[in-house]
């Protein structure tokens, strides 16, 4: 089938104009992930709880209404905080820090009390294609008879996971030490945790928290995941064809995020990311040069997904599981994200396939141009991942 040059002319245009915005974008886009702060106490009216986040992004006021930090306007601010040596951020936290601390809701009984900052760990400025995770240590003492002590934090923060430790004296060697973990958004409290024994989930609680987790990292917070299944789906709108492709990456990441989470398989994310995009780049290319599902291609799929299952295992590494329903939370993450995939592929077919699918010109308007477009994206992520 030929093209006319018009469309010619529109689908160069296109390629230029998307490749243009990519070469020109500065600064850093790094993926806005929950702080992770871990709760205890010593068993005499003191606790300690230890946040691990990325500072830059709380202080450039970069919110969780912002998929990566790109996103944001305060994206210059947050790449000069992220060029800043460890003294000087150091000394941009202690400028902002009043703001944190009134930011940070401790009830104890539902009276309000006050943590102090007692150490912060800054990493040296160091791979400026990560984002930096600093840590903070907060502590305080319990008043005098102390039941329930309750979190929150400032929406405007982001979303928090909140993790209570086990006492020293109950916590055995082959566990983890973990008592109770909650994923907090919005600015919500947690459920009042005891100050002496035990709070534990019900299963079916944890189970559509983590389910909420999976599925938000697809939508909308997985734009590379996102963009390799709208690949898929453009190859053909069949669904034979679009079923083994899902079945094979399906099963794949399945099998490595459980291997992630049990930490027999670790990669590290420099060698995962980049791969990944270029997983985006090959399936999106493959959907150029063929115009049917090729026998290879649901094996290459299988071996792509391995790669996106390690993307997710780390993801859920940061997040934790509940140490009570560890099955159940990994289980409904990965439903969580099945679902968000399917969510995908749906909103694909009602945009485009349902109305298009079976037109003569579907392949040479829509399939080529969108593949050569998320193309574009995948280099630029995998340039940006690897030499950037």
């Amino acid at each position: 089938m030929r093209w006319p040059k018009r469309k010619y002319k529109a689908i160069l245009t296109t390629f230029l104009v998307v490749a243009v915005a990519l070469i020109s974008a500065r600064g850093l886009a790094h993926e806005i992930r929950p702080a992770i702060a871990d709760l205890s106490f010593d068993g005499k009216g003191g606790y300690t709880i230890t946040i691990s986040l990325n500072l830059e992004a709380l202080i450039a006021e970069i919110g969780p209404e912002h998929q990566d930090t790109s996103d944001s306007a305060n994206a210059a601010e947050y790449d000069r905080l992220r060029r800043l040596s460890t003294a000087d951020m150091r000394a941009a936290f202690n400028v902002f820090a009043p703001r944190f601390l009134e930011g940070i809701s401790l009830k104890v009984d539902g009276a309000r009390i006050k943590p102090t900052v007692q150490a912060m760990t800054i990493p040296p400025v160091g791979d400026m294609d990560l984002a930096r995770i600093s840590e903070m240590v907060l502590t305080g003492t319990l008043p005098v008879g102390a039941n329930q002590l309750t979190w929150a934090w400032d929406r405007g923060f982001g979303a928090i996971v909140i993790r209570v430790a086990k006492p020293a004296e109950s916590a055995t060697a082959d566990d983890s030490g973990g008592l109770y973990s909650a994923y907090l958004q919005e600015g919500a409290e947690s459920d009042p945790m005891p100050i002496v024994g035990t709070l534990e989930k019900g299963v079916i609680e944890v189970f559509g928290e983590y389910l909420t987790i999976g599925f938000t990292h697809i939508l909308p917070k997985g734009l590379d995941h996102i963009l390799f299944v709208v690949g898929l789906f453009l190859l053909s709108t069949r669904l034979r064809s679009l079923l083994w492709q899902l079945t094979a990456f399906t099963v794949a990441h399945s099998v490595t995020l459980a291997l992630g989470v049990f930490e027999i398989v670790q990669i590290s994310p420099s060698i995962v990311e980049p791969l990944i995009a270029a997983s985006i780049v090959y399936v999106c290319v493959e959907n150029v040069v063929s115009d049917r599902l090729q026998l290879w291609r649901p094996a290459v799929v299988f071996g792509f997904g391995l790669l996106h299952g390690l993307g997710f295992a780390g993801v859920l590494a940061e997040i934790g599981l509940q140490p009570g329903h560890f099955i159940a939370g990994l289980i409904a993450f990965n439903v969580g994200v099945e679902l968000g995939q399917l969510a995908v592929v749906i909103g694909c077919f009602l945009a485009v396939g349902l109305w298009f699918g079976r037109k003569p010109f579907y392949r040479s308007v829509i399939t080529i141009p969108a593949s050569v477009l998320i193309a574009i994206v995948g280099v630029y992520w995998f340039v940006e991942r690897v030499f950037l």
